[in-house]
């Protein structure tokens, strides 16, 4: 016995005095994005993709996690859980000004890195019951996403603009992202809202599978909230680029942003903004949302939180700023 722990002491020691270097250089980077069908975990995986392509000669090992969204990312970013987060623009807003989900207090610590894509509110209905507004799912089965998520922050808002609330649903489920597309193909609900960048996986999949139907979302409560945030703007989704949706909705969103904490070093976050903006063609390929993205209106778009020092670093070498 006393040979083993001996031997297990002596292998300790020596790995201790073997890899300090190792150990030193080795740095691991967290990304919470939502779930896994979306499109913040394909932002998630393609700006890790591109910082960990120079791992071996920056130290930085750069993981994502799927999560429960926005607020959730926020949160765990400011329990220093996370180290970026992607959340939309409305809820990156609310932490910063201490509003709606951050009532209990701001995040001072937030800060902004970069914006991604537009972010429309998407409505989808089951083609059966015939929905053509919001106010029409009223006394049916509406899913208004998981507590945490981004759309449920935006839906909350929109209900109460629009002097609706959750009891006005025979159902108002909590499903998560990854699960309203079946349930609504299942005829468990009859309708669900997902703030997302198009085209989405998590909308195409039900459109295809069961006919279902995007909803308009527009009106006086709409105009009002584009009026009075400066985070929100109308949006328009192409007609047919969702099978069975050939004419074009309208409705109105948000954008993704990415997002950190002052606590994060800005070495960090300058090598994780100069992999995406070194390699933005290839980021651009990444997913169908990112094929518009200009850099310019990247480093403003959406942005409520300071941007980190990192990030201004980068930026003004590049002359944006």
């Amino acid at each position: 016995m006393k040979k083993i722990t001996a031997l297990a002491a002596a292998l300790a020691i020596s790995a201790g005095f073997a890899s300090p270097t190792a150990l030193a250089q080795q740095k691991f980077v967290t990304i919470g994005t939502g779930g896994v069908t979306g499109v913040y975990y394909a932002a998630g995986g393609a700006i890790c993709r591109l910082m960990n392509k120079d791992r071996a000669k920056t130290g930085i090992r750069c993981s994502v996690e799927s999560t429960g969204g926005s607020v959730y990312n926020i949160n765990t970013i400011k329990a220093g859980e996370l180290d970026f987060g992607v959340a939309q623009s409305d809820v990156q807003y609310n932490a910063v000004k201490g509003a709606n989900q951050f009532k209990d207090g701001a995040v001072s610590d937030l800060r902004a890195v970069f914006s991604v894509h537009p972010e429309p509110l998407v409505v989808l209905a089951r083609k059966e019951a015939g929905v053509k507004s919001l106010a029409g799912f009223k006394g049916k089965r509406f899913n208004v996403s998981n507590p945490g998520s981004g759309t449920r922050a935006t839906m909350e808002t929109l209900l109460e603009a629009s002097g609706m609330k959750l009891s006005d649903f025979s159902l108002a489920s909590e499903l998560k992202a990854d699960e309203h597309g079946p349930a609504l193909c299942d005829n468990k609900i009859d309708g669900f809202a997902y703030v997302v960048g198009n085209p989405s996986a998590n909308i195409q999949d039900p459109t295809t599978t069961c006919g279902a139907k995007l909803v308009n979302i527009t009106g006086p409560a709409v105009d009002k909230l584009v009026k009075m945030y400066p985070y929100y703007a109308t949006a328009t989704i192409p007609g047919g680029m969702y099978a069975g949706n050939p004419d074009a909705t309208t409705t109105y969103g948000v954008v993704a942003t990415f997002v950190s904490s002052s606590k994060v070093s800005a070495e960090t976050v300058y090598l994780m903004v100069k992999a995406v903006f070194e390699n933005f063609d290839d980021f651009k390929k990444l997913h169908p949302a990112f094929a518009h993205l200009d850099p310019k209106d990247m480093i403003k778009n959406g942005l409520s939180a300071p941007l980190h020092d990192g990030a201004v670093k980068y930026y003004k070498e590049k002359g944006w700023m």
